[in-house]
């Protein structure tokens, strides 16, 4: 079996740069990285660090290193009313489908993201009407095969992360039942069908099996009021104008909240998945959770310790 690979997300230093990033996660112990962001610049195509002219020196850097950049992860959404602005999102996504392959990277991480594409909405998914929600589903299915095509012909994958409503897997199943390009699959966000669909583990993993390339990993506690502040609320309004599916959770260490993960490991030891196991530290839109330089360098011996569980395990049956 192969190693577990891990990584983390930039989201969780927002204020690192592409050097700082290399070495403090090399010092970590990881082994990659999914850049979401740099020096809290959220469009990579415009950071001055991964301007065509400098990829050559990104490469050495991290060749140097013997790090990788696992992904990159983009804000490019499928469910947008405005045609117009769906096709801008697809000359990003394959803009950004470039920039992993210079890179040297596996994916690039999309969004669904929600079946009432409307900034603000807390329509539940059941109440969406019929028609709109075909609508919106055709654009996604449409969407991402278009891009999964392109990925194809640069060598890289484009997934789509379980995130917004598309964290209930039975919308993720009835999209990927209808793309057809091995260039599409799955980023399973462990922890969000799990806390925000309320769905066990073993059924979502079921569901998802034939498609899943990547995952993240985070933990979280319910809590009945949780504390707010302005700079948490700035954060929120910034995420949810992003990414309209994003919703908040009351985000602990790793390994310190309630997330079953040991389960979810042997879970996906047993369907064969070995692709990257990636922390997702939402720093950024959680300002008052812990720093990386405390919050990352658990990540890795955490991981590794509880799947060396799970590999003794099943050696014992």
């Amino acid at each position: 079996m192969s190693p577990l690979r891990t990584a983390f997300s930039t989201l969780g230093c927002p204020d690192w740069s592409f050097q700082q990033v290399i070495e403090n996660g090399s010092r970590a112990g990881y082994d990659g990285v999914e850049i979401r962001l740099l020096e809290r610049q959220l469009d990579l195509l415009v950071h001055p660090a991964l301007q065509k002219s400098d990829l050559p020196r990104r490469r050495r850097e991290l060749a140097n290193a013997g790090f990788r950049v696992s992904g990159l992860g983009s804000s490019v959404n499928f469910h947008s009313l405005d045609a117009a602005e769906r096709s801008r999102l697809m000359d990003v996504g394959k803009r950004y489908l470039d920039l992993a392959a210079e890179l040297g990277a596996d994916f690039v991480r999309v969004f669904g993201d929600v079946l009432h594409p409307l900034p603000g909405s807390s329509v539940p998914v059941s109440e969406v009407a019929p028609e709109q929600r075909r609508a919106t589903l055709q654009q996604i299915v449409d969407g991402l095969q278009q891009l999964g095509e392109y990925a194809e012909t640069v060598g890289v994958l484009v997934i789509i992360e379980s995130h917004g409503d598309f964290a209930d897997s039975t919308l993720m199943t009835e999209v990927m039942q209808q793309i057809t390009t091995p260039g599409a699959g799955v980023l399973f966000d462990t922890h969000h069908p799990w806390r925000f669909a309320g769905e066990r583990l073993p059924d979502t993993v079921q569901r998802l099996r034939p498609w899943i390339r990547s995952t993240h990993w985070k933990d979280s506690i319910l809590r009945p009021h949780p504390k707010t502040s302005d700079a948490g609320d700035s954060a929120a309004h910034q995420a949810i104008n992003l990414m309209s599916g994003h919703r908040p959770a009351n985000y602990v260490l790793f390994g310190g909240g309630e997330f079953p993960a040991i389960e979810c490991l042997q879970l996906l030891d047993e369907i064969g998945f070995n692709g990257w196991h990636s922390l997702e530290w939402e720093k950024l839109w959680h300002p008052e959770i812990e720093d990386p330089e405390i919050a990352l360098p658990l990540f890795p011996q955490k991981i590794r310790e509880l799947h060396q569980l799970v590999v003794e395990t099943r050696s014992c049956r």
